[in-house]
C-alpha cells in the first residue's frame, strides 16, 4: 500500500486515523441510486485492507450491498478525516464473527454472533483519502487568523491519497 507520491506513511496515517476514531459513516448506494450514509461501528482496530462491522440482516444496508457492492466509509477523530473506498461483501464466517464479537456488538443485537438475524459485512478497501491537522483546533484558528493576516493559505495539516493494494483477508 502506498499514498500516490510514494509514500507508505500515507497507509499507517490512514490506520491511526481510523483506529482513534472507531466510528465511522457507512455509505452503501440504495437501490434508487441515491447514497444513504449511517453511523456505524468498526469491529477491528488493525487496518490490514480490510475492515468489519455487523449489521442485522434484515437491515437497508445488507440490501444495498446486495444490489451494489461499492461503499465508502468515512471517519472523523480529533486530529483529522478519512475518506475510504472499497467493495463489500456480507459474508458467512462463524469463526470470523466470533472472533470480532464484542461487548459493542451485544448490546445492538439480541442474538450472538452465529445468529441468522446478524450480517458480517467485509470491506475491502481500495483507496483513501485522508486530511490530518497538525493540533487542536485552537492551533487551527491560530493558523486561520495568520493566514488571514499575512494573506497566505493556512497549513492545516497533511493530505494524502492512499492506493490500497494488499492482500485482503483470507477468512472471508
Amino acid at each position: 500500500m502506498t499514498n500516490t507520491d510514494g509514500n507508505t506513511d500515507g497507509v499507517t496515517k490512514v490506520a491511526e486515523l481510523m483506529s482513534e476514531a472507531g466510528l465511522c459513516m457507512f455509505t452503501t448506494v440504495g437501490r434508487d441510486g441515491h447514497l444513504i450514509s449511517r453511523p456505524m461501528a468498526l469491529q477491528e482496530a488493525e487496518f490490514d485492507g480490510d475492515l468489519w462491522f455487523f449489521a442485522a440482516h434484515d437491515s437497508r444496508k445488507v440490501g444495498d450491498i446486495a444490489a451494489n457492492p461499492a461503499v465508502n466509509v468515512s471517519f472523523q477523530s480529533g486530529s483529522g478525516w478519512v475518506s475510504l473506498s472499497g467493495t463489500a461483501a456480507v459474508v458467512e464466517n462463524t469463526a470470523k464473527a466470533e472472533e470480532l464479537w464484542n461487548s459493542r456488538a451485544a448490546a445492538w443485537f439480541e442474538k450472538n454472533p452465529d445468529s441468522r438475524e446478524v450480517a458480517l459485512i467485509h470491506v475491502a478497501a481500495e483507496g483513501a483519502e485522508y486530511w490530518s491537522t497538525p493540533g487542536s483546533k485552537v492551533s487551527t484558528l491560530l493558523a486561520y487568523a495568520k493566514a488571514k493576516i499575512t494573506d497566505q493559505r493556512p497549513d492545516l495539516g497533511d493530505n494524502g491519497v492512499v492506493e490500497l493494494e494488499l492482500p485482503h483477508s483470507t477468512t472471508r
